[in-house]
């Protein structure tokens, strides 16, 4: 049956996937039934598309390896196949995911003409609704918006949730990470530590801790919104980088060994 196909596109059995793509284009504007205008003409055309649908798919598998052409005596005979998920990137802000937001993202895609043979390419627009508390990783999937092709079921788009580096905040699951300097005699000596918000709330923190290098603080429901439950939080977890001093006058070295040391 392969070769039948590979006749119809007036190709070698031993045709490479850009040889069969350039076959077909070259067949298919030829033949085209608003080009030619005998009867057998949309019939023609028809079978060049069945042809490079089959031949096509000889190079792509799950597996990479060549897929039988009869498959089971089903392919080449109007059995529609689906091709497979188209998979992209959605970066976002941490404000984004905290808020939520709308996304438009505007895709081309081949549209089958009404003649059911030839395609155009059109512009679309997608619009992703972002709800407060997402997650890295979060798929949102528009069924059936790739290419459309005879005897092809357009492939699923989806797009894949990816958070953008934030100047103050690091995300870890429902919680934020701060890192908060602070010179040595404050860690000693408490202090207080303010943290602006992704909403820009001021929050004032006391420590009354010593921090040393282990130590953080951790803040209730001050973190990012949970996606079950947008009204509740995780939690905000501040750590501490001590700034020791890089030289110390004999004297204050002497107040130190007296504060410290006795």
């Amino acid at each position: 049956m392969g070769q039948d196909y590979y006749a119809v596109l007036q190709i070698s059995c031993n045709a490479n996937d850009v040889q069969i793509k350039k076959a077909y284009r070259k067949l298919a504007l030829k033949t085209h039934p608003l080009k030619k205008l005998e009867p057998v003409a949309a019939e023609t055309f028809k079978q060049i598309a069945e042809a490079y649908d089959v031949l096509s798919d000889q190079f792509y598998d799950e597996e990479g390896k060549e897929v039988d052409l009869n498959f089971g005596g089903l392919r080449g005979r109007g059995v529609k196949k689906q091709d497979p998920s188209i998979e992209r990137d959605l970066y976002l802000s941490l404000e984004d995911l905290f808020f939520g937001c709308t996304k438009k993202i505007k895709i081309s895609r081949r549209v089958l003409n009404e003649d059911g043979y030839s395609s155009t390419i059109k512009d679309k627009i997608l619009t992703i609704d972002v709800k407060p508390g997402w997650r890295q990783g979060t798929r949102i999937t528009f069924e059936k918006e790739g290419d459309q092709g005879p005897n092809i079921i357009p492939a699923d788009i989806i797009f894949i949730v990816k958070e953008k580096l934030h100047a103050r905040f690091r995300r870890e699951s429902d919680n934020l990470f701060f890192v908060y300097p602070i010179p040595l005699g404050k860690a000693l000596t408490c202090c207080t530590v303010e943290v602006k918000t992704l909403d820009d709330r001021l929050l004032n923190i006391p420590i009354n801790d010593i921090v040393h290098p282990k130590y953080f603080k951790r803040v209730p429901d001050e973190g990012m919104p949970l996606p079950e439950d947008p009204t509740k939080k995780g939690d905000l977890f501040i750590f501490f980088d001590i700034q020791f001093p890089t030289r110390l006058t004999p004297q204050k070295k002497q107040l130190l060994r007296q504060a410290l040391l006795t």
